[in-house]
């Protein structure tokens, strides 16, 4: 099983969520109001007035063959939508209890 972090603006919330849907990925942790700025050339997202975006994250843990799926649907948001960032992590999970 893989752990994967999925950091993006808010705008793109429908999105992931659609993603996931699609997906058939049921289980998630979902924070909003999350800050940030990207490590290349994103944007700070602050919720100030000098950078009032903000960007959301959501954690889901999925068996490993769903992984790649996952990753390939959010590089094609991230393309579509190169403005607003979208960035996804993945880690091993050893244990769960």
């Amino acid at each position: 099983m893989k752990a994967v972090f999925i950091v993006f603006n808010q705008t793109n919330t429908e999105r992931v969520e659609y993603m996931f849907d699609r997906l058939g990925i049921r289980g998630f942790t979902w924070w909003e109001n999350v800050q940030g700025r990207g490590t290349e050339t994103g944007e700070p997202r602050q919720g100030t007035h000098t950078w009032p975006e903000m960007n959301s994250a959501a954690l889901t843990v999925i068996p490993d063959e769903k992984v790649d799926t996952l990753l390939e649907k959010v590089q094609k948001l991230d393309d579509i939508h190169k403005e607003v960032g979208v960035r996804a992590f993945v880690w091993d999970i050893i244990k769960t209890a």
